[in-house]
């Protein structure tokens, strides 16, 4: 097997991941936006490269980027919060090209579970489910979805990761800022680091591409109770909510992605031990 992965955006996801991979022997090349970051990442033994996708051709050396690895990692953030206006599908159409006449045969793009719309009722969202959100971000991750798994010239696996949080990094440091919080009731669908990093080594270990995930914590406490749990556990403010408005939202099932990958998250969303 080929031991060179390319991963396309090595930020808070991408950079441990790179780690993790790298103890397991994989020679890795990493890209950022940022000329600053290129020291860094030699530092711990990644391959880097700048690298800006665009909505008009991609700036940087993608063809080298991309040369001698079998498996490619697109992991950046569409940036539709900051830029609505932009057309994210694009960007990464624009690097199809690229991908196509390289060396890799395989890519893993990393989603959202943002893909499925928030409802009443709270449906249970298995790995059946067609997405059906009607965000402009939603909508533009359901569409790079479907260009890279309708492109028959390589094996794409999709990857949607719920809610990211770490133990320095956690929504409940933001919300517990805020007041008249929406869906208080709504389940928690939430994934933490090390497991959205143990899955992507299970996907390359088995093999398991031209497929799709859906990624969460199995426990899905109600939002309001398991975020004031969290502040009251970080001594930080407990979080005000809307409890007068009907809570929209879902539950991310997992159970495919266990059976599949034979994977058991290592952390946990239970209440009882915050």
């Amino acid at each position: 097997m080929n031991k060179q992965i390319s991963i396309l955006g090595t930020g808070w996801l991408g950079l441990p991941l790179a780690k993790a991979l790298l103890k397991e022997k994989y020679t890795i090349k990493g890209s950022t936006t940022s000329e600053d970051k290129l020291t860094d990442l030699r530092d711990v033994g990644i391959h880097p490269y700048l690298i800006a996708v665009s909505e008009d051709d991609p700036k940087g050396s993608m063809d080298s980027f991309l040369d001698g690895s079998e498996i490619l990692i697109i992991n950046i953030p569409p940036g539709l919060r900051r830029n609505p206006e932009s057309n994210f599908v694009d960007k990464i159409q624009n690097i199809i090209p690229y991908i196509e006449r390289s060396t890799v045969k395989k890519v893993l793009f990393i989603s959202s579970t943002s893909v499925f719309a928030d409802l009443e009722g709270f449906p249970l969202i298995t790995s059946e489910i067609v997405p059906n959100a009607s965000s402009n971000a939603g909508r533009q991750l359901i569409a790079t979805e479907q260009l890279l798994l309708k492109n028959q010239k390589i094996d794409s696996t999709i990857l949607r990761f719920a809610g990211l949080f770490d133990t320095r990094r956690h929504p409940a440091t933001m919300l517990s800022k805020r007041k008249n919080i929406k869906n208080p009731l709504a389940p928690a669908n939430l994934i933490h680091r090390e497991d959205c990093i143990g899955i992507i080594k299970k996907i390359i270990e088995t093999g398991s591409w031209n497929t799709t995930f859906n990624a969460s914590s199995p426990e899905h406490p109600p939002k309001a109770e398991y975020y004031s749990a969290i502040c009251k556990q970080m001594e930080l403010p407990i979080p005000d909510y809307d409890f007068e408005t009907p809570s929209k939202g879902k539950v991310i099932d997992s159970e495919n992605l266990q059976n599949e990958l034979k994977y058991s998250f290592t952390n946990s969303l239970s209440i009882s031990n915050k």
